[in-house]
């Protein structure tokens, strides 16, 4: 039995870049930015931050392309490497083909009305 399987928990370090590959199917770019933070033998706080290349086919990636710099983003599929050669030299890069998902901002809140405003709204000799 086999699984790869990769979930990253991150922040998009910048706007998602809507691309078409070379027989012309679209995809999406997202670039992911996780954090390790640990303390050093002096006790001083060390950090170390990731950047994931996810990429997003089909019609998923019509929605992945509207993702934009700052979300907070869950991002599941599987681990994959690629070669290309660039100025003669071959070149390898891990790429995590997107599955799912899942944004992690909290919902924007919604003004409430003040109880005693909206009784004032209603003129008294309005009949429900």
């Amino acid at each position: 039995m086999f699984m790869n399987r990769a979930t990253l928990i991150g922040y998009l370090a910048k706007d998602a870049e809507n691309r078409s590959s070379r027989n012309g199917v679209n995809f999406t770019v997202l670039t992911l930015a996780t954090k390790a933070s640990w303390k050093d033998r002096d006790g001083a706080w060390q950090s170390h931050s990731e950047f994931h290349r996810c990429i997003v086919w089909g019609k998923f990636a019509e929605f992945a392309a509207t993702l934009t710099k700052g979300m907070h983003l869950q991002v599941e599929g599987e681990l994959r490497s690629r070669e290309y050669e660039r100025d003669s030299v071959k070149q390898r890069i891990w790429e995590i083909r997107t599955e799912s998902i899942l944004k992690l901002d909290r919902a924007e809140r919604r003004q409430e009305p003040d109880p005693a405003e909206a009784d004032e709204a209603i003129p008294p000799d309005v009949p429900f």
